[in-house]
């Protein structure tokens, strides 16, 4: 049930089968937690090796039996803040070897819920405008529920402000975005709704194609496009659509 999430945060599946059988059964020996977690006895031992190290487990002798119980889940959040903080103690430099290298146009893809995590991402670094053509509301994906909630926060708190030329279908089928993104807004005629959508941000133009009104497709492809050029002829664009649509 938890596997997944665990192993997100740097359990290996045998550490995360272990512990889950832990926090279901209490303090037990081995061959019980070998038996729930469905892991060898000799891997199982592996395993609770690891989470005692890492203060998710501890050992006890009952009896002059060896027993196993999980620490309190809470210590997970430490973990995470634990690995945060190593993290940004290198980020500056690993930033600096990213910057040294990176080309002024470049071009590739993001594939996927993660990818999308990507494409916000690059928002958030860019600190710029953000200029919607064809907006979908695709943001309202269960999928990205947690997610966008950390992502507008971020976005709000660097001042990146939105501009949307929405698909007139959003006004009707999911209205719950205007509040959440804020004027400006305005929408396109229906004639020229698509499939896809185009987003221009600093020196980035971003294609989406896999979108619907409300929801990604199950493998959403973003095309992200880099060219300070490219993006500057695209914001013209733009303009020329939004001073040509009605005020909505």
């Amino acid at each position: 049930m938890y596997q997944e999430i665990l192993q997100k945060i740097g359990l290996s599946l045998n550490e995360a089968r272990v512990y889950e059988a832990l926090l279901n059964l209490g303090e037990v020996n081995v061959n019980k937690i070998s038996i729930k977690s469905k892991v060898h006895r000799r891997n199982v031992y592996d395993s609770l090796n690891k989470l005692i190290e890492k203060g998710l487990a501890s050992e006890t002798f009952v009896k002059g039996e060896k027993l196993f119980k999980a620490i309190d889940p809470e210590r997970l959040k430490e973990i995470i803040k634990e690995q945060e903080s190593a993290l940004d103690s290198f980020l500056p430099d690993m930033k600096k070897l990213y910057k040294a290298v990176e080309p002024d146009a470049e071009a590739y893809f993001f594939r996927g819920v993660e990818g999308f995590k990507n494409y916000l991402q690059l928002i958030l670094e860019q600190k710029q405008t953000v200029y919607f053509i064809g907006a979908k509301a695709f943001w309202l994906d269960p999928r990205l529920k947690h997610y966008l909630r950390h992502f507008d926060k971020e976005r709000k708190k660097r001042g990146i402000k939105f501009m949307h030329l929405f698909d007139s279908e959003v006004k009707e089928q999911k209205p719950e975005i205007l509040k959440l993104v804020g004027k400006p807004y305005k929408f396109l005629p229906k004639k020229y709704s698509s499939p896809t959508a185009i987003d221009i941000f600093g020196d980035y133009v971003v294609t989406f194609v896999g979108v619907s009104p409300g929801k990604l497709h199950e493998e959403p492809l973003q095309f992200i496009l880099k060219s300070k050029m490219l993006a500057d002829g695209y914001r013209k664009f733009f303009q020329f659509m939004w001073d040509n649509c009605k005020e909505s």
